[in-house]
């Protein structure tokens, strides 16, 4: 080393130099590297924006298969619902019906009711694919009729599948206690393989009723699932007649009490509780939409509720329960069609109006000697009438505005917005009503006329559990018979004994 050299190291003073231009020199070279390897701000963009749509997606699906499942659960309760309402020596017949028509509608609505609902359409009268559909990827291609739903096709399937079932499930109970089983199997077959689906196109899968200047709004399915339930259960109860003993000769209603209140209200809350799957899922979208829903849902079913209970007290003497719980499912009925365009207010006056109107229902279809043990034609078909009306009466601008719903419905009557909107309803109703109750008659007619539709009367006075299902509810309990004298007399001497009340 050179003498200026060895002078130098001793000290360390060359070190700090070299250190300090390190610190500075270092970060500038991986700063420059990291700049050349950074994405540019357009692929930063497009990389939120993938991640953005990719958690929309997943909440999206996560909450409508919730809110699916939900619906799923309301065949809980209309089962407890309906068995309850109705005598003990036929619950077993309701609790089976009300569980085998959900696997019927599975596969009904897989092998043809789903294409004919939202499949392509070039007529918009009915769908014409996605029948035994494998359900893998977004399904537009073969389901436009859903495009607007990010979810993926299997979860919109689901989701249209546990509304098929409840459709479906609204003719068990008008047609309760009398009915043979496998007719009603073929018949809930039939309706969400073709009648559901066809009218359902008509509204929510880009059928005609949607594409008028004013489409026809029906939200959740006041219409497309409760009137339609409630025409084909009307159609299975003129056919079917009358339980014996309901109406004497002289014209007297003889009541026919259900065996389990307990089990009824069970059933009630269930339904209650899956009506906020019901509406607020039917957004098929995790969007705050939902919370507006769920609250006019609620209100509506409230003053329902409260309406049917005062409305019972006055006009029967008493707060009858059964009226109160149907009083608590006509708001719901009422509310589906017009959810997400009314106010608060709004909902708590169209559920109010529909807690009346179930009252004096129930009293109309059995003056005029039409049985419907559970009153689902009261609840489901009549305020589901009422509540698809109401839309075109209570829509509210601030409402529609504030949730981009300008495209699906116009302002009510009491906000403006003229006889537009409840023209519109009064069409989509018509058009529901003719078309269901017409198909319903032809096929219960058939039914009737090949595999037959009621029991016999011997079984229906021993009770469709035993005769129908070889077993009991509640073995041990003393039998519901009239005796076997009534079962062996024909139907004019059996008509002639029913001047009394039949025994509970």
């Amino acid at each position: 080393m050179t003498t200026a050299l060895k002078r130098f190291l001793p000290t360390g003073r060359w070190l700090l130099p070299a250190l300090v231009m390190g610190m500075v020199a270092l970060p500038g070279l991986a700063f420059a590297a990291d700049a050349a390897a950074a994405p540019t701000m357009a692929e930063q963009i497009k990389k939120l924006e993938e991640s953005s749509a990719a958690s929309a997606l997943v909440a999206n699906t996560v909450w409508t298969l919730i809110a699916g499942m939900l619906v799923f659960w309301m065949n809980a309760g209309f089962a407890t619902l309906e068995a309850g309402l109705c005598r003990r020596k036929n619950a077993v017949n309701i609790l089976a019906k009300n569980f085998v028509v959900f696997a019927i509608s599975s596969i009904a609505f897989w092998v043809i009711g789903f294409g004919l609902m939202f499949g392509i359409d070039k007529s918009g009268a009915v769908g014409t694919s996605g029948f035994l559909s494998s359900l893998i990827g977004d399904g537009n291609d073969f389901a436009p009729g859903l495009s607007w739903a990010t979810v993926p096709v299997s979860v919109k399937f689901f989701f249209q599948l546990v509304f098929a079932g409840t459709a479906a499930t609204i003719v068990s109970g008008a047609v309760a206690e009398r009915i043979k089983f496998g007719s009603f199997m073929l018949f809930s077959f039939i309706l969400v393989a073709v009648v559901y689906p066809v009218t359902g196109h008509w509204i929510w899968g880009g059928g005609w009723l949607s594409t008028l200047s004013a489409p026809f709004h029906d939200f959740a399915g006041s219409t497309v699932v409760h009137s339609v339930g409630g025409w084909a259960a009307l159609a299975g109860v003129l056919l079917l007649g009358p339980r014996l003993g309901k109406y004497g000769t002289d014209g007297k209603v003889n009541p026919i009490p259900g065996h389990n209140m307990g089990l009824a209200s069970l059933g009630c809350l269930i339904l209650w509780l899956g009506w906020f799957g019901f509406n607020p899922g039917s957004t098929m979208t995790a969007s705050i939409q939902i919370g507006h829903i769920a609250v006019t849902t609620n209100m509506a079913a409230a003053f329902g509720a409260v309406a049917a209970t005062i409305t019972a007290w006055v006009v029967l003497g008493k707060p009858d329960l059964s009226m109160i719980l149907n009083g608590c499912l006509a708001g719901l009925v009422a509310i589906t069609a017009p959810c997400a365009v009314v106010s608060v207010m709004g909902a708590a006056v169209i559920g109010l109006i529909a807690g009346v109107a179930v009252v004096f229902s129930v009293l109309f279809w059995d003056k005029v000697k039409v049985d419907d043990p559970v009153g689902a034609l009261s609840v489901h078909l009549v305020c589901g009438v009422w509540g698809t009306i109401s839309v075109g009466i209570f829509a509210a601008p601030a409402i529609i505005k504030e949730y981009a719903m300008e495209s699906y419905c116009k302002p009510g009557l009491l906000y403006g917005g003229g006889a537009t909107q409840i023209v519109m309803q009064l069409i989509g109703i018509g058009a529901i009503a003719a078309t269901v109750l017409t198909a319903s008659l032809v096929f219960w007619t058939i039914l009737k006329a090949t595999v037959g539709i009621r029991v016999s009367a011997a079984e229906e006075i021993e009770g469709l559990d035993v005769g129908e299902h070889g077993m009991e509810a509640y073995p041990g309990f003393a039998s519901e018979t009239f005796g076997l004298a009534e079962a062996a007399a024909p139907r004019e001497a059996r008509a002639a004994m029913h001047g009394t009340a039949v025994p509970a």
